[in-house]
């Protein structure tokens, strides 16, 4: 997983051309849950199928270039990894900073799942 990597895949979209901003969110492992519990990591899983759909609707808002989204799946995550790399290519601010929180939360709520492990006591 690598941001550059993205960063310039994206940049050979035929239609990069029309883009004014590339927009990216790196989710990380926190060392804490929403609940305050100490954690140590988390695993991820992710539906595939949903995810495709979600790019593709998300791919057909005004402006939008093109979305790239790479999720670190199947593996014990540590705290500090990268969970997640996503990527929006548009034309203005508005359409870009719009798709890129719709996108994120449809991610979060609709594809990913994920077990997060906690320090002993």
């Amino acid at each position: 997983m690598d941001i550059k990597t993205m960063m310039d895949q994206i940049k050979q979209h035929p239609d990069f051309h029309k883009a004014g901003m590339i927009l990216c969110h790196n989710g990380v492992v926190r060392a804490t849950s929403r609940e305050g519990d100490e954690v140590t990591g988390l695993e991820i899983v992710v539906d595939h199928t949903r995810l495709d759909q979600i790019i593709t609707e998300q791919k057909k808002r005004p402006g939008i270039v093109d979305i790239l989204i790479h999720i670190n799946e199947g593996k014990p995550l540590a705290v500090g990894d990268d969970v997640m790399f996503l990527l929006v290519a548009g034309d203005i601010r508005e359409n870009v900073i719009a798709t890129l929180t719709d996108t994120l939360n449809l991610v979060k709520t609709q594809v990913t799942s994920k077990t997060q492990f906690f320090v002993e006591r």
